[in-house]
């Protein structure tokens, strides 16, 4: 299982890379106005009274991106019942690495912008890791990479997500609508009477789990959100002995994840234009603090918090990895493409007001860095 996830992440962490140059390079081009044009498409769907209608690169973020927190939910149930999430002993220095991988970045974009409150509106931006991206770095250097460094690395990621779950639902949702909210709830109640009852048919729970991504998109909390609930609900282990509705599928859609949903939203979110930028922008708090607590944040943090755990005996040493190698993968968590890009869609993109900065450049400038970084370090090490 876990080398299939490496070769799917990996492959696909190329894939993203191609993806967001195409888009960097479709802004920067002639073609850009047919570029805007394209993601601003308007797209409705209707039912009856209920109609949801976007620009197309909001059914991407809202819609598409419910489809990748589906497939984490689903990742983060099974580890946590019979994968790595299950024995604890282990957990310490992942956990440790994590919080201290998203506390840190956090702490160092909020220093750097104080004293604007619309820029800290983006601090979580910097706490995200892409374990897509970062495998995909992995992938590079070839067979030598110890096993148990890409499943620290994995947990670390596993980990991240979940905090990257918990700060979208708390600290990123609109108005919230009460209506549509318990609707989403009665959806809630209603999957877990067919999860208790053994119902391990798939389609009703992705009917409930439709309408309850349109409930919780009128509602106000983030859509993807409906993802993440819906994989919590899906049966590990189905009618017949060996058979597991969870884990097929996680196997159906990891390819369809990696090689479409993430360079689709690659390519929509990372097409940032360099025409006309001044200093002033490119050295703005929001950019400088997203790239400082990527690059600096991450290592500092992940190694830290580690190391901490190490020397107060709560957690071990993983075998065949060395402190260069965790700082390596250290260095590697700093890449936050992906999850950063998403969290700063929903932190800016209903401020209301003319940003004076692009905090994208930030993301990209950070993740490049740290990924370029951690390659190096890890090669030096494993030679």
């Amino acid at each position: 299982m876990i080398a299939d996830l490496m070769k799917k992440e990996s492959a696909g962490g190329v894939l993203l890379m191609l993806a967001a140059l195409l888009a960097i390079i479709c802004s920067n081009t002639p073609v850009a106005p047919l570029y805007d044009l394209l993601l601003s498409t308007p797209v409705a769907l209707r039912v009856g009274p209920i109609e949801v209608a976007k620009p197309l690169l909001l059914w991407i973020n809202d819609g598409l991106m419910a489809v990748f927190f589906f497939l984490v939910g689903l990742e983060l149930k099974r580890e946590a019942m019979v994968g790595q999430l299950a024995d604890r002993k282990s957990l310490v220095l992942p956990a440790a690495g994590a919080l201290g991988g998203m506390l840190v970045p956090a702490a160092i974009y909020v220093l750097l912008n104080l004293d604007n409150p619309v820029a800290l509106q983006g601090w979580a931006i910097p706490a995200a890791t892409d374990i897509a991206f970062a495998l995909g770095i992995l992938a590079l250097l070839g067979s030598g990479v110890p096993v148990s460094l890409k499943i620290f690395l994995t947990t670390v990621a596993i980990f991240d997500d979940l905090g990257a779950i918990l700060i979208i639902a708390f600290f990123y949702t609109a108005n919230i609508s009460l209506t549509a909210l318990l609707v989403a709830a009665a959806c809630v109640l209603a999957l877990a009477l067919m999860n208790i009852r053994g119902v391990t048919t798939k389609g009703p729970y992705f009917l409930l789990g439709a309408i309850m991504w349109v409930a919780t998109l009128k509602s106000g909390v983030h859509a993807t959100l409906a993802g993440v609930i819906l994989a919590l609900f899906i049966p590990l282990r189905g009618e017949t002995e060996g058979t597991s509705p969870l884990r097929e599928l996680e196997h159906d859609l990891h390819g369809l994840v990696a090689f479409f949903v993430l360079p689709v939203f690659a390519f929509a979110n990372a097409g940032i234009s360099f025409a006309g930028m001044t200093a002033a922008q490119a050295f703005h708090g929001v950019p400088v603090g997203i790239a400082a607590g990527l690059f600096i944040g991450k290592q500092v943090g992940v190694f830290g918090l580690g190391w901490l755990a190490l020397k107060l005996k709560i957690a071990a040493m993983p075998e065949g990895m060395s402190l260069k190698g965790l700082y390596g993968v250290a260095a590697l968590c700093g890449v936050g493409f992906t999850m950063s890009l998403f969290i700063g869609s929903l932190a800016f993109e209903e401020t209301g007001v003319d940003l004076l900065f692009d905090e994208r450049l930030g993301i990209i400038a950070g993740s490049v860095a740290s990924g370029l970084l951690g390659y190096f370090l890890l090669r030096s090490e494993l030679r």
